[in-house]
C-alpha cells in the first residue's frame, strides 16, 4: 500500500565502504508543503568495497559485494547507482531482493525508493503465498538506526546450490467420486489446498507494493531445472489483496509438461487462497448407481467471501442420455439428450463464524424432474464446533441429513431417509509411552430408515421405514510395529525426487487394531460388537529406476464378535470375517498400477474392489481409479509443494459415506 498524500517520510542515506561511512539525506518528496510534519523516519544503509558520491548530480555509485538495506528488504548487486534527487535506485548484475520469504532476481533493477515500485529486467525468483501480503506492505518500513552488515553466511545463502528440497502441502483436484477407502490407504503423495511456494522467470516484472505485471511468464513449483511442470502466458498480472487471498490474471497462457507437452487453457484467472481448490472448466465424472455413468459438471462461485462461500454446479449425464439402460435405468422414462432426469445439479454453503465454529450445508438433485424430486434430492447441513485445542481439538457435530446415502459392505447402498443428531469425535490420543493410539466418538441420532424386521413394521404401511433413536459409542485402538526400515536415496532430481514428491523411504511394519462399538436403540434392541484386525504393510524400492523400482502392499485380516443385530440395515454389521488385500507396481517410469479389494470370507462375497492406474512424477500426479463392485469412478490431479533452500537454476539450464462396524 502507498501512504496517503498528507503523509511524508523523511530519508537517510548511509553509505558505507569497508572502511568509511557517510550519512547523506535524501530531498523530501516534492508534494510535500513546507513545515509538512515528518511521519516516518526511514534508514537507507549502503554497504560496498567501493563507493563515490557526486555532489553536483546527487548521485552515489557503489561497486564491488554491494548491499544495500532499506524497508524490511535486502538488495544485493555487483554495481548499484542511487538518484537522491529522484529517489531512484538502479542495481545492475546479479540482482537479489530479499524483502521476507520473497526473493526477486535480475541482471537489472530501477527502483523508486518512494513510492515502492520498480522494474527488472530478466527478472526471477520464489514467490512464498502465506507472508506474500505481510511482506509486500510498504508501512512495515525501518524507523531509524543502523543495520550490521550481512554475514557471510547470509550472503552466500544467495548462490548455494540448491539444497534441502521436501514436499510439503500442495493442491489436490478430484474429479468423479472417490471411491470408499476400506483398506486403510496410506499412499506417498501430499495433499492439500494451496500451492505456497511458486518460482517464475520473466523478461521483464513491473511491481508497485503488492500487485506486479509481468511480461513473457514462467511459472513453476518445481524447484529443479528444466522443470516438470509449468506454466507460460504471454503477460500476467498478479492481485494481492490485504487478506492473504490474491489474484493472478494472464493471456496466451498454457500448461506445459516436459517443455514438450504444450496444452492450451481456456481458464486466464488463477485464484490463490486457503481455500479448496476448484477448476473453472467443466469436469468429468462417474456415478453409476444414481447418475447413470459417465457426467459432466461445472461449478460457478455466487460468492467466494473470506468468512462465507457459496457454489452452484450443474450437471449433464452424458451416459444415462445416450445409454440410458447401461446401469439398469429406463430407456423410455430415463433417456434422451434433453430429458429432464439427465440434468442434475449440486450446491455447497460454508460459512465460517470463528476459527472454531463452521456451518456447511451441501445439497444434490440426481434429475430435475418435478414429480420424482423426492426420490432424487439428497442434502445435509452440519454446524461443526472444535473443543479444547485447536491443533488437535474435538470435533462437535451437529447435522441434519436427508436421504443421506450409505454403504454399508457387502449389503450394498442403503439410503437413510432422515437422521438429525450430535456427533463428537476425539483426536487421536496415545496413551503414555506404549505406542498405542486412542480414538472414541459417541452420537445421539432420530433415525427413519428401511428395516427387514417384520415385526417392526405396521401391517398398514406405505414403506418399509422405521424411526428410532440410535445411542451409539465406539473406540478403538490401534499400534504399529516396525519390523524393518530402509534408507531413503538423496532428495536429487536424478534419485529420490524423480517421480515422487517425497523421497521413497523402504519399510515393512505390522500393525493391529481392536475396536468396540455399542448401538443402543430406543426399542429397547442393540448391537454390541469386538473386533480384532492386524495386518502387514509396507514398500520396497525407491522409484527411482525405470523399470519395477516400486512395490508397495498391505494386507490385513480382521475378525468380529457380534452380539443382536441391529433393526436398521444401513448400520448392521454383516461381514464378520475380512480378508483386505492391496497392491501397488511401478510398471515403466512414472507408470504405477493398483488393486485393492475385500472379501467376506464367510459369504465369499466381494465387498469392494478398486483398479487405479496411476501416472506420478515429482511435480504432480494423475490418478484415474473405477470401482466396479460400486460402479463409481475418478479423475485425481495432485500439484506438488516444495520448500527448498538456495538458487534453483534459471528454467533453461535444468460423495460417499461408508458405514464401517456400524459406524457411519
Amino acid at each position: 500500500m502507498i501512504a496517503p498524500k498528507s503523509a511524508y517520510y523523511s530519508q537517510y542515506l548511509i553509505t558505507q565502504s569497508r572502511s568509511d561511512r557517510q550519512k547523506l539525506i535524501i530531498p523530501t518528496d516534492k508534494d510535500a508543503p513546507s513545515g509538512a510534519a515528518i511521519e516516518q523516519v526511514e534508514v537507507i544503509e549502503v554497504i560496498a568495497d567501493r563507493q563515490e558520491y557526486d555532489q553536483l548530480k546527487g548521485i552515489v555509485t557503489a561497486q564491488g559485494n554491494v548491499v544495500m538495506r532499506f524497508a524490511q528488504s535486502v538488495l544485493t548487486s555487483d554495481r548499484l547507482e542511487i538518484n537522491l534527487n529522484d529517489r531512484l535506485a538502479m542495481a545492475q548484475d546479479n540482482v537479489v531482493l530479499k524483502r521476507g520469504q520473497q526473493v526477486l532476481r535480475g541482471q537489472k533493477f530501477e527502483y523508486n525508493l518512494v513510492a515502492d515500485r520498480g522494474t527488472v529486467f530478466a527478472a526471477g525468483g520464489e514467490i512464498y503465498q502465506p507472508t506474500l501480503s505481510q511482506d509486500t506492505n510498504l508501512n512495515q518500513r525501518l524507523r531509524s538506526g543502523n543495520v550490521a552488515e550481512p554475514t557471510l553466511s547470509e550472503r552466500l545463502i544467495n548462490s548455494q546450490p540448491l539444497t534441502n528440497v521436501t514436499a510439503t502441502e500442495g493442491i489436490e483436484l478430484n474429479l468423479g467420486s472417490q471411491g470408499i477407502d476400506l483398506l486403510g490407504d496410506n499412499d506417498n503423495t501430499t495433499g492439500g489446498s494451496t500451492i505456497k511456494r511458486l518460482r517464475f522467470e520473466a523478461d521483464k516484472l513491473d511491481f508497485e507494493g503488492n500487485n506486479w505485471t509481468a511480461a513473457n511468464l514462467r511459472l513453476t513449483n518445481d524447484p529443479f531445472s528444466p522443470p516438470e511442470l509449468e506454466l507460460r502466458a504471454k503477460t500476467a498480472t498478479f492481485q494481492q489483496s490485504e487478506s492473504t487471498d490474491g489474484k493472478l490474471a494472464t493471456t496466451e497462457s498454457k500448461l506445459v509438461i516436459d517443455d514438450r507437452l504444450k496444452i492450451p487453457l481456456l481458464v486466464s484467472a488463477f485464484a490463490f487462497n486457503s481455500r479448496a481448490f476448484r477448476p473453472e472448466l467443466f469436469n468429468f465424472a462417474f456415478d453409476g448407481d444414481e447418475r447413470g455413468g459417465l457426467y459432466l459438471e461445472r461449478t460457478w462461485k455466487l460468492f467466494d467471501g473470506q468468512q462465507f462461500s457459496w457454489s452452484i454446479t450443474p450437471q449433464y449425464f452424458l451416459q444415462r442420455a445416450l445409454l440410458p439402460s447401461a446401469f439398469g435405468f429406463s430407456d423410455e422414462d430415463q433417456g434422451g439428450l434433453i430429458d429432464p432426469s439427465v440434468f442434475g445439479v449440486t450446491t455447497a454453503i460454508q460459512g465460517d463464524f470463528s476459527p472454531r465454529t463452521t456451518l456447511k450445508g451441501d445439497l444434490s438433485l440426481a434429475g430435475i424432474e418435478l414429480d420424482n424430486y423426492e426420490d432424487n434430492l439428497r442434502s445435509k447441513v452440519e454446524l461443526q464446533h472444535r473443543l479444547g485445542n485447536l491443533n488437535n481439538p474435538y470435533q462437535l457435530a451437529l447435522e441434519y441429513n436427508y436421504r443421506d446415502r450409505l454403504f454399508n459392505g457387502s449389503l450394498g447402498f442403503e439410503t437413510v431417509q432422515e437422521s438429525i443428531g450430535g456427533v463428537i469425535t476425539s483426536p487421536q490420543i496415545t496413551l503414555g509411552k506404549t505406542g498405542v493410539n486412542l480414538n472414541v466418538q459417541g452420537s445421539i441420532k432420530n433415525i427413519d430408515s428401511d428395516t427387514d424386521r417384520a415385526d417392526l413394521l405396521a401391517a398398514d404401511r406405505s414403506n418399509d421405514r422405521i424411526n428410532l433413536t440410535r445411542y451409539q459409542g465406539a473406540a478403538f485402538l490401534d499400534k504399529n510395529f516396525s519390523l524393518w526400515t530402509g534408507k531413503a536415496l538423496p532428495s536429487t532430481k536424478e534419485q529420490g525426487l524423480r517421480y515422487t514428491p517425497v523421497p521413497i523411504v523402504p519399510y515393512l511394519n505390522l500393525f493391529t487394531q481392536v475396536s468396540g462399538v455399542g448401538s443402543f436403540y430406543s426399542n429397547n434392541d442393540s448391537q454390541l460388537s469386538l473386533e480384532g484386525k492386524i495386518g502387514i504393510e509396507g514398500q520396497v524400492g525407491h522409484f527411482s529406476r525405470n523399470w519395477l523400482d516400486y512395490t508397495g502392499f498391505q494386507f490385513s485380516y480382521s475378525q468380529n464378535l457380534r452380539g443382536d443385530e441391529s433393526p436398521f440395515r444401513f448400520d448392521r454389521l454383516v461381514d464378520r470375517q475380512i480378508l483386505s488385500l492391496n497392491l501397488t507396481q511401478q510398471i515403466y517410469g512414472p507408470i504405477r498400477v493398483g488393486y485393492q479389494t475385500s472379501i467376506d470370507l464367510r459369504d465369499r462375497d466381494v465387498i469392494s474392489s478398486d483398479y487405479i492406474l496411476e501416472y506420478s512424477r515429482r511435480t504432480h500426479n494423475i490418478i484415474l481409479r473405477y470401482n466396479p463392485v460400486l460402479e463409481i469412478g475418478s479423475f485425481s490431479l495432485q500439484i506438488s509443494d516444495f520448500n527448498w533452500q538456495g538458487n534453483p537454476r534459471p528454467f533453461e539450464n535444468e460423495g460417499i459415506t461408508p458405514v464401517i462396524q456400524g459406524v457411519d
